[in-house]
């Protein structure tokens, strides 16, 4: 095979997508899999608002399907200023907003923008995607792993010896792949560390800077608030870039819209690297979702209907696992906060299975669950965790509600099949 490059050489591919490739064998070959492992919706089960809908179809009908400006379209940066100000009372204008096509290239170019080869990168894990994206640039990783104590996110004492010569430091909130999130307190102390951080540091260093993904803000259940360090600490504008977009706050992964929000500087310079890429938004999407961002009514009734069916399934499936924990199964689950996942522990290395082999790493936990349980879901190893590691993530946005009771009884005969 002929020589390539350094980069690609060296690229680490998706273990969810070798998952994915693992399930899609046994769904060609007949057999019924629960696949839980997809952070995404099914749309016959949550499709798009239908006011949004509605908006891309006329837009099209109206040929918006020329090449949009680098940085949006400026009506849908102004939508984008009015939504974040009115939901979240945040005040960013337009020239500090930067569209494209979903969360990834916005994420991509924020680490082009900020990192250089060499430089350190810190982020938790378990955490999405944040080790591909370091290794992409060749950068320091500096990886705080994260306890089930916790809630599987880090605390300002995990992130408070790793600053110094840090250039960013990767938030999620709520978080992919566990649904937790951080807390007013945690959030605050953070912010105070990198102020402090940022003020030690002389006019020719590189600043500190918070990436913080939010792709799931909307998404809270009960008690369980989002915060974000603008709001807590007005001077964390200056070293914050978002990254958001209506992929879960809508249902609206296909539809491919994202948006960050930073100091002017860095979106300017963001916006020169995606000009590059090409990786903007659809024309009509753009134009549809500034229309739509703006009709509050429409907005705040999707949002009751769409969270309380996915918190419907959250809790469903989080009471299911406890009830098998009641009956003396060595499986836990922390209680539903947010998102569209649920952290969940299935601890059976060392069991025998009924042909006598023996379950001897958590991926052959994995695979027992996906062969006899029918159950596919994502390790935490497949987002930076310890390969050992007996927890995973449960994605709900597939899952039908009338399958978690069959999904319950398979995964409890599974277990009772083991000694």
């Amino acid at each position: 095979m002929a020589k390539l490059s350094k980069l690609a050489e060296t690229l680490i591919g998706s273990e969810i997508v070798k998952l994915g490739n693992a399930i899609s064998e046994r769904v060609r070959n007949g057999e019924q899999i629960y696949n839980y492992t997809i952070g995404d919706f099914n749309p016959a089960i949550f499709p798009i608002p239908s006011e949004l809908e509605n908006q891309i179809v006329q837009a099209y009908r109206e040929n918006q399907t020329n090449y949009p400006p680098g940085d949006g379209v400026y009506e849908l940066r102004e939508a984008v200023s009015s939504f974040i100000k009115d939901w979240e009372g945040l005040d960013y204008n337009v020239n500090e907003i930067q569209i494209a096509a979903g969360g990834r290239p916005l994420i991509y170019t924020i680490f082009r923008t900020l990192v250089d080869a060499g430089d350190k990168v810190i982020y938790a894990a378990p955490s999405w995607n944040n080790n591909h994206y370091t290794n992409l640039i060749n950068a320091e990783h500096c990886i705080i792993d994260c306890v089930a104590e916790n809630d599987f996110m880090p605390t300002p004492a995990d992130i408070q010896p790793h600053l110094k010569g840090a250039v960013l430091l990767c938030l999620c909130t709520p978080q992919n792949p566990t649904g937790t999130t951080l807390d007013k307190n945690s959030l605050e102390e953070i912010c105070d560390l990198v102020l402090a951080e940022n003020a030690s540091r002389g006019d020719g260093e590189k600043k500190l800077y918070i990436m913080f993904d939010q792709m799931y803000w909307t998404l809270t259940f009960g008690d369980t608030k989002h915060y974000n360090p603008v709001s807590l600490r007005p001077e964390m504008k200056n070293y914050t870039i978002f990254v958001d977009g209506i992929s879960k706050a809508f249902s609206a992964t296909g539809v491919r819209v994202g948006w960050s929000m930073g100091p002017a500087e860095v979106i300017n310079k963001m916006k020169s690297l995606l000009s590059h890429l090409g990786a903007w938004a659809p024309m009509a999407e753009q134009k549809a979702l500034a229309k739509f961002l703006v009709d509050k009514d429409n907005i705040e009734n999707y949002f009751i209907g769409f969270k309380a069916q996915i918190e419907l399934r959250l809790n469903k499936i989080y009471n299911g696992i406890i009830t098998l924990k009641q009956k003396g199964f060595n499986v836990d689950a922390i209680a539903p906060q947010a998102a569209i996942y649920l952290t969940i522990k299935i601890d059976l290395v060392g069991k025998k299975t009924e042909d006598g082999s023996i379950l001897e790493k958590q991926s052959d936990v994995t695979d027992y669950l996906l062969s006899k349980a029918k159950l596919a879901i994502v390790p935490f190893s497949a987002f930076g965790g310890d390969a050992n590691s007996p927890w995973y993530r449960v994605s709900v946005g597939v899952v039908k509600l009338e399958d978690i009771e069959t999904v319950f009884d398979l995964l409890e005969n599974s277990l009772n099949r083991l000694s």
